[in-house]
């Protein structure tokens, strides 16, 4: 929505009469203003009425699904944590930066395998950015990723919260297998929510990711213009979410484009890879996250 601040003109108070050059120069500038208003209203219905694009297509402002992509965009699940070694749950932000939340023996062998297979596919050919979460193990996947690639660690540019694991509130520290009764719930809303904690840990929706990666997005899209960026999130809902709302996906159905830990995935915006195809055909969601 386009916002015009007009400039106040304070009138002298009631006890002072006006000086003729005073009363003089206020009908100036309120003519001035009156003009530049008259001017901008033309501009602005000059503008809509000329533009072959919607406002909403306008970069900056992102929508889900895009028309189209002014990056180029590959997606990276970090590999296997030590927690997730353990068969454990951690979701809880405060622990995104210990060594805990690092990269496992086996963790590391998967992500040299996908930053050799970003290599083959030529991702950094002609340069890229990697963007990963903050969160230790998927840190360490860009560095990684970088050095595989021989890219500086100047094209390392951690995010500090749009890329956060997906909050599980109470299912925070159980065996990792329960985290199927997340995905059952989300399979019935988009806005359903885990039970809270109260040990810090988020207790987030589909609908709360989607908005999370949506502001990521707009970001990327802004900053960047025909440039190739690898996203890497340390877990698979960022991901999966992210791809949904990309290429329009019912986002109760977003599980269906589960990541592997140190899964790499090229996105096309006009379709979802065929080992990755939902079961029936009937899955676009034009306005995310409603997608009834």
């Amino acid at each position: 929505m386009l916002k015009i601040t007009t400039t106040s003109v304070t009138a002298p108070p009631p006890h002072i009469s006006p000086s003729p050059s005073t009363t003089t120069t206020q009908k100036n500038l309120l003519n001035y203003i009156n003009r530049r208003h008259l001017l901008t209203a033309l501009s602005i219905s000059f503008t809509a009425s000329h533009l072959s694009i919607p406002i909403a297509d306008a970069r900056g402002l992102f929508q889900m699904p895009p028309p189209r992509l002014t990056n180029q965009y590959y997606l990276v699940r970090a590999g296997e944590s030590e927690f997730e070694s353990l068969g454990i749950i951690n979701t809880n932000p405060v622990a995104k930066t210990s060594v805990d939340s690092g990269l496992s023996e086996k963790g590391k062998k998967q992500i040299v395998k996908a930053a050799l297979q970003l290599k083959e596919m030529g991702a950094c050919d002609t340069g890229c950015w990697i963007w990963p979460s903050i969160t230790q193990r998927a840190y360490q996947t860009a560095e990684i990723i970088a050095a595989v690639n021989k890219i500086s660690r100047s094209y390392i540019v951690p995010e500090y919260s749009f890329l956060d694991a997906r909050g599980l509130g109470a299912y925070e520290g159980k065996n990792l297998e329960a985290v199927s009764e997340v995905y059952a719930s989300d399979t019935i809303s988009p806005r359903n929510k885990p039970p809270p904690i109260d040990d810090g840990t988020p207790n987030e929706s589909v609908a709360d990711v989607f908005v999370r990666v949506t502001q990521l997005m707009s970001i990327l899209e802004t900053q960047y213009s025909e440039e190739t960026i690898i996203i890497v999130s340390p877990d698979s809902d960022n991901l999966t979410i992210l791809q949904a709302g990309l290429v329009g996906l019912d986002l109760r159905r977003h599980r269906d484009l589960s990541f592997a830990p140190g899964e790499v995935r090229f996105v096309d915006i006009s379709s979802i890879p065929t080992y990755k195809q939902p079961a029936s055909a009937i899955y676009k969601c034009r306005n995310p996250p409603i997608c009834t």
